[in-house]
């Protein structure tokens, strides 16, 4: 069985993040998410984030047919999580390089080269401006 691993915050889940969950599932045959924490979103976003508390974004991951595990972490890197996981593959997102990703020295990274224009801050700073 092929385990993929990807993280992130998933906030404001948007079509970038539903990308990146299909390719990512596409690569092998289990797909675990590890989400940050509310705390560990604070501490990476600020105070004002997340927006949707933890519980939360776990229900939706959960519901989405790409996902096959959500696993919450409290720091501010999966790195532990992954070092006990041990996937086959990590995905992240085109704004990465595959040596910023955590966990690169422990198995493959593939970069999902997702297209501008779809992130949770740029939905947060819209609505602001409206």
């Amino acid at each position: 069985m092929r385990v993929i691993f990807t993280n992130g915050c998933f906030d404001i889940i948007h079509r970038g993040h539903l990308e990146l969950l299909k390719y990512a599932k596409s690569l092998g045959d289990k797909l675990v998410v590890g989400i940050n924490s509310d705390d560990s979103v604070k501490r990476l976003k600020g105070e004002s984030r997340p927006i949707n508390l933890e519980d939360d974004r776990k229900f939706i991951l959960e519901s989405l047919k790409y996902v096959d595990e959500v696993i919450i972490f409290n720091e501010d890197t999966p790195y532990r999580l992954i070092k006990q996981l041990i996937p086959d593959i990590i995905v992240k997102g085109g704004d990465y390089t595959p040596d910023q990703v955590s966990g690169n020295d422990i198995c493959k990274v593939e970069i999902f080269d997702f297209k501008d224009g779809y992130s949770t801050t740029k939905i947060i700073e819209s609505l602001s401006n409206r």
